[in-house]
């Protein structure tokens, strides 16, 4: 074989190791979104209160976050390959177990469950797509379109649970990421390359065990805000219990001699608000579904059918504005794209703001405007933020940094979430949120 030859085999074995680490992410983020349309049913079905729904919602989003950093150490440690194929075995079982629940225990022990395998997944498969991109200009053109993954599984999370659930029933909605987990367990062994343990390094189980409590029970007393007063028992014991453990986990991390989380890893500017864009336009994109969903089948009486079919255009626009990222940023810089598409997220989350939670003005005039205009700017901001955030991270750190910008990617839509429905109307909490993340593409265009 000529070397031309050689290289295209090599581009197709790439490009066919992309496509499945690639729909692995997006499923994960599909399983996280897939709940929100179908979950009036599921509390008609087994007679649950706003509250059991609230929590069923944030389950599988809080073991997600709460063990992402260790995720990413347990893939640097053990291999990328190895942690992959040990998440995708968990995620499977649980949402093979989903479907099946007889009740609210069941379906919640589920979601947690398959939290935990995804919160494994994730960074393993940011390992693993390093060493499938070994140089740094096509790792940071794969990084570009990677970021884009985690909209379009929840934009596809959105719709396809509403015509799943429509036509067949929210059961149903656990078979994607069931069938995917199983197809790539099956092709991980012919497409995905092996990676180099780090066997010099220590697990910091102190630092793991300090920083999933904290995340985890942080993240649940904001989840809890949306039923219980700030001054409720329920919501004050986990935050403090919650912030005094992540206060506890940062101190020793300057003091372990192999920490989980090196500070030295945030000291990077551009890192920091990097991975704040990416918090905020996976909080603004979770609002927006949420408040919309809800909104159209209770006030506007719509289907799940019908409510899936609204984001249509949402999909539209995320696509194409996700295809058009990677070159931009090959272009103008990524700084330049996350900032600019940041500011574009901003402006459809005031105009959803403004006109989009009416229920007496047209979807044509007061939805649809929005709903273009917020998905070109994430798509956009999570592409860029991407590459920023991963720029210049040695390879044996590449588990780490899945963690932290998969921590950041579920921080949004679980903690930032909470505490900016806590702000009264839907509409005052969509422009708070649009006005954040005004407030970070500044930061963002103005670092260097």
């Amino acid at each position: 074989m000529t070397a031309t030859g050689a290289a295209r085999v090599a581009t197709t074995q790439q490009r066919c190791a992309f496509v499945l680490l690639g729909g692995v992410q997006a499923t994960l983020i599909f399983t996280l979104a897939a709940i929100a349309v179908p979950l009036p049913r599921i509390g008609r079905e087994f007679h649950l209160q706003r509250a059991d729904l609230i929590l069923l919602s944030a389950a599988y989003g809080l073991t997600f976050t709460g063990l992402l950093l260790f995720g990413g150490r347990l893939a640097d440690r053990y291999g990328g390959r190895r942690a992959l194929t040990a998440g995708l075995v968990l995620f499977a079982a649980a949402s093979a177990a989903a479907p099946l629940a007889p009740g609210m225990g069941t379906l919640l022990a589920a979601r947690f469950a398959q939290g935990a395998g995804a919160a494994l997944i994730a960074p393993a498969a940011m390992a693993v797509l390093r060493a499938v991109f070994p140089f740094p200009p096509a790792y940071g053109r794969a990084m570009a379109t990677w970021g884009g993954l985690s909209i379009l599984g929840a934009t596809a999370g959105n719709l396809l649970s509403g015509v799943i659930s429509a036509l067949l029933s929210w059961r149903w909605t656990f078979a994607v990421p069931l069938v995917v987990a199983l197809g790539a367990l099956a092709l991980t062994p012919r497409l995905l390359p092996d990676t180099t343990p780090s066997r010099g390094r220590t697990l910091d189980l102190p630092g793991a065990l300090l920083a999933t409590a904290g995340i985890t029970l942080a993240s649940y007393g904001l989840v809890v805000t949306d039923t219980r007063p700030w001054s409720s028992v329920g919501v004050l014991v986990p935050l403090l219990c919650g912030a005094s453990l992540l206060a506890a986990f940062w101190y020793s991390q300057h003091r372990a001699r192999d920490p989980l989380l090196p500070p030295r890893f945030l000291h990077d500017q551009r890192r920091v608000h990097a991975l704040a864009a990416i918090a905020l336009s996976a909080c603004g994109t979770a609002m927006t579904f949420v408040v919309l969903s809800l909104h159209l089948q209770q006030t506007r009486d719509w289907s799940p059918l019908q409510t899936s079919a609204a984001f249509a255009p949402f999909a539209v626009a995320l696509i194409a504005s996700g295809r058009a990222a990677g070159p931009l940023i090959g272009r103008y810089g990524a700084r330049t794209v996350t900032a600019v598409g940041l500011g574009t997220g901003a402006a459809g989350l005031a105009l959803l703001a403004l006109t989009g939670i009416d229920a007496h003005i047209s979807y044509g005039y007061g939805l649809l405007p929005g709903l273009v205009l917020l998905p070109a700017g994430t798509a956009a901001s999570f592409a860029g933020a991407a590459v920023l955030a991963t720029e210049g991270v040695p390879q044996q750190q590449t588990g780490l940094a899945g963690g932290v910008l998969n921590t950041a990617m579920e921080f949004g839509p679980t903690v930032l979430f909470a505490i900016l429905l806590t702000l009264g109307s839907d509409a005052s909490s969509l422009a708070a949120t649009g006005a954040a993340l005004a407030a970070v593409a500044l930061l963002n265009h103005h670092t260097r």
